[in-house]
C-alpha cells in the first residue's frame, strides 16, 4: 500500500553559540506551540550548539542531555524529530543527524563531507553509510549541510521499478554569502531525484561572527516551493505534502528509467 499525506514542521532557529541550554529551551517553546497532528519535526544542523567546530567541549554523548530531550520530545507530540549533534563515542567525533521516534527508538545518520573550510574535517570523524529511513510508508533520506553539493551522494535510485526514496531532508548551518547556492542546489535535488526536498537551515550570527540568513524550505519533486520560512527571521512553519501527486508524476514523466547505474566507495 502506497502512503498518503506526511505533516511537516520545519523550524528555522537563530542558535546561540555553545549554549545547549538556551537553544534546547527555545526548541521546547516552539515545539509547544505545534497544534494538530505533525509527524515530522526537522531542526537545523548541531541545533543546540551551533556549528562548534573548534569548541569539542560541548560534544555530547549518546546517553546525553539532547539526546534525552529528543526522545522526550518526540513521544510527547508523537512525532519523529530530528537535527543533528555533535556526538563523542569511542574516541571519535562525529555531526550525527538523529532520527528519534517517538517510541524512543531511533536511527542515525553521520555526515559524510565534513566542511574543510571550517576546519570541520581537523576534529570529526568522517561517516560512510547512506541511510534511508521509513515514516508511515514514506521513505527519506537524511543529509546534513555540505553534503548539498555532492549529487552523487545524494543520488535517488530506481531498483526493481522502485525508488529508493520519496524525501530528501537536509539540516544546516549555511552561511549567508552562499544564500545561492543553498537555493539553487536545493532545487536541483528535488528535481533531479523526482523527491521532495526540505532544507532547514540557522539564523543570524555565529560565534565566528558569520552570518546565517535561514532560507528553509519545503520543495515538491519538481523544485517548486510549498512553504518556506522568511528570511532573518526565527519561526516555525508546517505542511502537508502528498505522495499522490509524487506518484503520479514520477509515472508519467519516467526520467528515472534513464539515470545512470552507479556505485559509491565507502
Amino acid at each position: 500500500m502506497n502512503p498518503d499525506k506526511l505533516n511537516i514542521a520545519i523550524i528555522q532557529a537563530q542558535l546561540a553559540w555553545g549554549d545547549k541550554k538556551s537553544n534546547i529551551d527555545y526548541f521546547s517553546r516552539e515545539l509547544s506551540k505545534l497544534s494538530g497532528n505533525i509527524d515530522l519535526i526537522v531542526l537545523p544542523e548541531m541545533f543546540a550548539t551551533g556549528f562548534v567546530t573548534d569548541v569539542l567541549d560541548h560534544t555530547e554523548s549518546m546517553e546525553g542531555s539532547v539526546i534525552s530531550w529528543m526522545k522526550d520530545k518526540a513521544a510527547s507530540i508523537n512525532a519523529v524529530i530530528t537535527g543533528s549533534v555533535a556526538i563523542e563515542e569511542d574516541d571519535s567525533i562525529y555531526n550525527r543527524l538523529i532520527w528519534m521516534r517517538p517510541d524512543g527508538t531511533f536511527e542515525q545518520y553521520d555526515k559524510r563531507h565534513l566542511f574543510r573550510m571550517g576546519n570541520e574535517h581537523l576534529k570529526f570523524s568522517q561517516g560512510s553509510n547512506s541511510p534511508v529511513f521509513e515514516l508511515k510508508g514514506w521513505k527519506i533520506k537524511p543529509l546534513v549541510c555540505y553534503d548539498l553539493r555532492f549529487p552523487v551522494w545524494s543520488k535517488n535510485r530506481l531498483v526493481n521499478d522502485q525508488y529508493q526514496y520519496d524525501i530528501l531532508v537536509y539540516v544546516a548551518n549555511w552561511p549567508a554569502s552562499r544564500c545561492f547556492a543553498w537555493n539553487t542546489l536545493l532545487a536541483a535535488r528535488a528535481i533531479e531525484n523526482q523527491s521532495y526536498c526540505i532544507g532547514v537551515n540557522r539564523i543570524g550570527e555565529d560565534g565566528k561572527g558569520i552570518p546565517h540568513r535561514g532560507g528553509s524550505v519545503i520543495l515538491d519533486f519538481k523544485g517548486k516551493l510549498i512553504k518556506a520560512c522568511e528570511d532573518n527571521k526565527a519561526e516555525t512553519v508546517t505542511a502537508t505534502i502528498d505522495y499522490k501527486s509524487l506518484l503520479h508524476f514520477r509515472e508519467t514523466f519516467r526520467v528515472a528509467l534513464d539515470w545512470d547505474q552507479f556505485t559509491i566507495t565507502p
